[in-house]
């Protein structure tokens, strides 16, 4: 048995002073994911720190009309609330899908951001996997690697990103605030998540003690008329094999504006900008959409057991922006 100390922070400067002294020590939240971690031997922290109880869990729209996610509010809170469904209605289903209803009442929005990766081997404790001891190799490389990505990898890492909201979040251009001993900071969500290169077992940016406080999502009006589109092995409680996450504005045929982020095939949340660029301006039609696709994943690197990913990722895109323009408008009836 380790001996693990348990502490439950009442206000959020208390937290992030406790954590940031102790480098051993770590926030819990849900824990969903983390006490898991602790049971397999994976993560080894001395110290707990519990921050259940900081008022962190708003769900409110913004003047502008965009979206403010406090870090503590629950999945299944935020996928209920009505701005989100109104306005968002790929962040609701990408949170509806991503887990099992027990689940998403108790995990919170900034643990889902920051979950680890569903790798086996990493979760093995004892394969070598530079995540977890960085150094050691990848075991996933030469090993059982048929979920893994197949965009953003090295030669150190292909694990692929868990979250389905976090594709949402990305494909809708979402900022994260943070507060941690060097005061408040602001990441694009782009640039939360780094992707593996030669330091895999940096997956945030972010200094130890920092807190995610708020999920922000500016006004995107394009969202109303978007989806999240999942391809798994089971129709439920899976993870990804493909995921699209997209948002479609149509005018006279032609498409107007578009968002669209790639899951279940990269090492983080992967934003299909090749689609996006290549779609703006042009007709809105099976055709161009399966040429946008083909351009995104041009630069995939599949393994001999993923390779499926590539066309599959293809028709994913193709898929879920045909059901977006389907009537032709681009726009909700």
């Amino acid at each position: 048995m380790r001996p693990i100390t348990y502490s439950r922070a009442t206000d959020t400067a208390t937290a992030i002073a406790a954590v940031s002294a102790d480098p051993t020590s770590d926030f819990l939240a849900g824990g969903t994911t983390e006490i898991d971690l602790l049971r397999q031997n994976v993560l080894h922290p001395r110290r707990l720190v519990d921050i259940n109880d900081l008022p962190l869990t708003r769900i409110e729209a913004t003047p502008e009309g965009g979206l403010r996610i406090g870090s503590l509010a629950r999945m299944s809170e935020v996928a209920a609330a009505p701005t989100v469904r109104e306005r968002f209605p790929v962040i609701c289903q990408a949170l509806e899908l991503g887990a099992s209803a027990q689940l998403r009442h108790m995990a919170s929005m900034g643990g889902n951001l920051l979950q680890r990766v569903r790798c086996s081997y990493y979760r093995d404790a004892e394969s070598p996997c530079n995540k977890r001891e960085p150094g050691t190799g990848c075991s996933a490389i030469e090993g059982f690697n048929r979920g893994h990505a197949i965009l953003g990898t090295s030669e150190h890492c292909i694990a692929t990103h868990p979250s389905d909201v976090a594709v949402a979040l990305m494909s809708l251009d979402a900022r994260v605030h943070t507060l941690g001993p060097g005061g408040e900071r602001t990441y694009a969500f782009d640039d939360f998540f780094l992707l593996p290169g030669d330091s895999p077992h940096r997956e945030h940016p972010m200094e130890h003690g920092e807190l995610i406080t708020d999920i922000e999502v500016p006004a995107t009006p394009v969202a109303r008329h978007s989806l999240y589109l999942k391809v798994r092995d089971r129709e439920s409680y899976e993870f990804a094999l493909a995921s699209v996450a997209a948002a479609v504005s149509v005018v006279d045929g032609t498409v107007a504006d578009v968002r669209v982020a790639l899951g279940g095939v990269a090492t983080k949340p992967w934003r299909a900008r090749r689609v996006e660029d290549f779609l703006i301006g042009a007709a809105a039609v099976r055709d161009n959409f399966a040429l946008a696709a083909r351009a995104e994943l041009a630069e995939a690197r599949p393994t001999p057991m993923n390779a499926f990913k590539v066309e599959l990722a293809q028709r994913t895109v193709v898929r879920a922006l045909e059901t977006l323009t389907a009537d032709g408008s681009g726009s909700p009836e």
